[in-house]
């Protein structure tokens, strides 16, 4: 299960559903990855996702990917990550079923309208 030490919260319970995803994805697409965890590649993906979360401009009150208004993704990374939500999102009821469940209930929730220019989750965090 993947780990962050940036993250906390909604934010991180995000990252961990990506990282189970990850996982699912890896172990049937790369057979030759290390023995534990996932290969160099999609460890370097989820690390650039748990980058891209902690820097989420709408913090702990971020809609999932799907419904995100803000596209924060380079496109390479964000093709990657539909790749590996296209998989897992399906395989993950078996092995994940309460984190699936609950993904599945934060994607029917209504999106936030988009943020101002500029702001980050780390500039909230300033402000609190």
């Amino acid at each position: 299960m993947a780990v962050s030490e940036l993250l906390s919260g909604k934010l991180l319970y995000e990252f961990r559903t990506i990282g189970a995803m990850v996982e699912i994805y890896c172990r049937a697409h790369h057979p030759l990855k290390p023995s534990k965890g996932v290969c160099v590649s999609c460890q370097e993906f989820l690390t650039y996702a748990e980058t891209r979360l902690d820097r989420c401009p709408y913090g702990q009150g971020k809609p999932t990917c799907n419904k995100c208004p803000v596209h924060c993704y380079k496109p390479h990374m964000k093709q990657k990550a539909r790749e590996i939500m296209l998989y897992s999102g399906p395989r993950m009821l078996l092995p994940h079923p309460i984190m699936a469940i609950k993904h599945l209930l934060a994607e029917r929730q209504p999106a936030p309208g988009k943020p101002p220019e500029g702001v980050s989750n780390r500039h909230l965090r300033k402000l609190s």
